[in-house]
C-alpha cells in the first residue's frame, strides 16, 4: 500500500506527514509527499520533526509528476485555506483542512504553528493506522 500526503508547497504539511507516517505506519506501506506548486522544505518543519526524534532533513520538495499517483491506494491532501491540488482518475482520497504553518496569522512565532499542524497530523495518523487499511 501507498500513501501520498498533498499540499501545494511541498514544504511544511506534507513533509511534516511524510515523516510521521514513515514513522508510524505499520509494515508494508510506504509513503511519499508532493505539492501542486513546490518551492522547498521549510527549516521549520525539519526542526519541530528534529523535536520528536524525526530526521527528515534530507526530503526535499517534490511535485505532482515526481510521484506517482497512479500506484497510490491513498492520497491525503493537507490544504486549508489555500486550493488542493486537483487530482483526476479513481483513487480513495481523504481530506485534513490543516492551516499553513508557514502563513499562519494567529501563531506569530511560526514554530508554535509548525508544533501545532505536526500535533494535528499525528492525531491524524494514529486514528488511520489504527484501523485496518484495506483500500483498493
Amino acid at each position: 500500500m501507498e500513501i501520498i500526503f498533498l499540499c501545494v508547497a511541498n514544504s511544511a504539511r506534507s513533509q511534516i506527514a511524510e515523516g510521521l507516517a514513515r514513522a508510524m505506519a505499520p509494515q508494508g506501506v510506504t509513503v511519499q509527499s508532493a505539492g501542486s506548486a513546490p518551492t522547498t522544505v521549510r527549516p521549520e518543519s525539519v526542526q519541530v520533526m528534529a523535536e520528536i526524534g524525526i530526521d527528515i532533513s534530507t526530503h526535499h520538495a517534490k511535485g505532482l509528476n515526481d510521484v506517482n499517483l497512479d500506484s497510490s491506494s491513498l492520497v491525503v491532501t493537507l490544504c486549508a485555506e489555500e486550493a488542493c491540488p486537483a487530482l483526476p482518475g479513481d483513487v480513495h482520497r481523504l481530506h485534513w483542512p490543516i492551516p499553513d504553518p508557514a502563513s499562519d496569522p494567529e501563531h506569530p512565532d511560526t514554530l508554535e504553528g509548525f508544533r501545532q499542524a505536526r500535533s494535528q497530523i499525528q492525531g491524524m495518523l494514529t486514528d488511520l493506522f489504527s484501523q485496518p487499511l484495506s483500500l483498493p
